[in-house]
């Protein structure tokens, strides 16, 4: 075998390593931005469901309470909301009856109207 046969053999592995590097290379970068974007969905979808602000606190509507805040509240303050949150539902719940009725051609209950 001749001298040179030994230089050819080798830059051929070394070139076949190479590539072989090469396309394992450009393999792991395609998983990779494959994997980034899937976490970049899942972030847009997690992102929807609890917003947060610039400063790193959640983002909710002013009129209502932030979760947790009920454990730091006085209790009179959330025996108010309870009582507030109860009267309106029975209120809310007191109409839809006398629309029933109205709608049904139904005698009215007198504790169901609104005399005031």
């Amino acid at each position: 075998m001749p001298w040179w046969s030994w230089i050819l053999i080798w830059v051929a592995l070394v070139a076949l390593s190479l590539l072989f590097y090469v396309l394992l290379g450009i393999r792991l970068f395609r998983q990779f931005m494959a994997t980034m974007h899937d976490l970049g969905a899942a972030g847009d979808k997690l992102g929807h469901l609890n917003p947060v602000g610039p400063d790193g606190e959640q983002q909710a509507d002013p009129g209502e309470p932030r979760p947790g805040s009920a454990v730091f509240a006085s209790p009179a303050a959330m025996r108010h909301d309870y009582e507030a949150s109860k009267s309106s539902r029975r209120e809310e719940r007191r109409l839809r009856r006398v629309q029933r009725k109205k709608d049904r051609g139904q005698p009215q209950a007198l504790g169901d109207l609104d005399f005031t």
